[in-house]
């Protein structure tokens, strides 16, 4: 039995990782990236996590990974500068170097992971190669880890540059090289790489007001900004919260709300874990605070971005309110903000952010935010490499940023997840749950399980 917190560590065989390449030789080329591909808030690699009961043949693995980077070939390129003192604009130099493919092995059966994988845990980063790179851009877009367990079971770890693609992309080549692996069929969906589709126009027309973002000046000190709360966050140890609401509950939140006020499960439930994160900081009432959260833009544009387009194809709206108002008894408010945020990213909206963002000082304002990615809609818990969909999936990391999550075989769930410091987690997880035990059906999960490191609300 296992008698820490932390996972045991990976061994690896030797000759470890290695790169895949494309199968057969795939264009060579500088891709142009999008103002919305290679913001400075996307220099990250999206990090998943995969438990799966039984394991897919390893060689297999490589063998369809290497096929499906033949369609996919940017994924097996390197991020470059377009211009060498530029670090405003990237590019994708197509060159087929590879991807990194790992594998390793753990002294763990597949139900013992999952009390690991279903609450948030540092020591799942061992299950991801780590690159030693001198530079993000270094790093190349693609690395996968596949880890046998001693049941015969195995977990994949993926980290997927955000600068090439976003969630719906991410899961888009995910289900294509499950699709490849099981059939050597063509893809469902081709992927479409032109990105020019996004450039801006010219002359650049910057037509609205674009409150999530903030001119970056250096030397200049932006009085609206002295109170940072996205520093103050960082500046210390962090600890994973983590909130599961059935479908009961997220209703019993649309009840709080006038029956005038038609919303969505998103709506409310990011109107909600916003207002609880604002009280938990306990910040001055007349501050201004933002919500930041991801919409997809592939249908808003004339034309519509076509089917396979698995670059960024999203903006973040900007929800904005006093900490006084926001805090108030009412929820129909704050919706309301959510609600009119999101309606206002139309087809001219999205072009005049496109043009912002040829001002490389322009820079998305965390510095009073939260923001909310909504992984729970990308169908990312579907994966299928033929041995059975997944047991658990999820983010390889937890972070300030806020992921609503999918539930395995609990369709309609959601599972909130954000990192806090230790001296809040309590307070953010009371306000979040606090009307669990008026919800009817019994079916409130409020059981706490505390170490010296992190507690989890499951």
């Amino acid at each position: 039995m296992l008698k820490s917190f932390d996972l045991p560590d990976c061994t690896y065989d030797q000759n470890q990782p290695t790169l895949i390449c494309p199968i057969t030789p795939t264009p060579t080329h500088k891709l142009y990236l999008s103002n919305l591909d290679d913001q400075k808030f996307l220099r990250f690699s999206i990090k998943y996590l995969y438990v799966f009961r039984k394991s897919a043949n390893k060689q297999a693995l490589k063998d369809s990974l290497s096929r499906v980077l033949v369609q996919y070939y940017p994924l097996a390129g390197r991020l470059r500068r377009c211009t060498q003192n530029d670090d405003h604009k990237l590019e994708i130099d197509c060159n087929g170097q590879g991807a990194v493919f790992a594998e390793a092995n753990m002294d763990l059966c597949a139900d013992e992971f999952l009390k690991f994988a279903v609450k948030p845990n540092r020591s799942l980063i061992k299950l991801l190669h780590r690159v030693e790179a001198p530079d993000f851009l270094d790093i190349p877009p693609l690395v996968i880890q596949v880890t046998n367990l001693r049941c015969g079971g195995m977990v994949l770890s993926t980290a997927i540059n955000h600068c090439v693609c976003d969630g719906i992309g991410t899961s888009q080549f995910l289900h294509a090289w499950a699709h490849m692996h099981q059939s050597s069929s063509h893809l469902p969906i081709p992927p479409l790489h032109s990105r020019h589709v996004l450039k801006p126009r010219s002359p650049l027309q910057v037509n609205f007001p674009h409150n999530g973002f903030t001119k970056s000046t250096p030397g200049e000190l932006n009085p609206q900004t002295t109170l940072n709360i996205h520093k103050y966050l960082q500046s210390q140890p962090l600890v994973p919260a983590s909130i599961t609401f059935s479908p009961s509950q997220v209703l019993h939140l649309k009840r709080q709300c006038s029956s005038s006020l038609k919303c969505t499960s998103f709506e409310v439930l990011a109107s909600h874990t916003w207002r609880c994160w604002v009280k938990s900081l306990g910040l001055p009432l007349s501050i201004p605070v933002k919500l930041l959260f991801s919409v997809n833009i592939r249908n808003k544009l004339s034309p519509e971005l076509p089917q396979g387009y698995y670059g960024n194809g999203f903006v973040l709206a900007c929800a904005e309110a006093k900490v006084n108002e926001l805090v108030a008894p009412n929820l129909h408010d704050a919706v309301k903000l959510v609600q009119h945020a999101k309606s206002r990213i139309t087809y001219d909206y999205v072009q005049s952010m496109i043009d912002l963002l040829q001002d490389g000082s322009i820079r998305t304002d965390l510095s009073r935010s939260l923001v909310i990615s909504q992984w729970s809609k990308l169908g990312l818990e579907e994966l299928d490499f033929g041995e059975g969909k997944p047991l658990h999936m999820g983010p390889l990391t937890s972070d300030i940023y806020c992921l609503f999550l999918p539930i395995i075989e609990e369709s309609n769930a959601i599972r909130v997840l954000v990192s806090m410091p230790e001296s809040i987690v309590d307070k953010f997880q009371f306000y979040m749950t606090e009307f669990f035990g008026v919800v009817q059906n019994g079916d409130a999960r409020t059981h706490y399980e505390v170490d010296n490191l992190k507690m989890v609300l499951v």
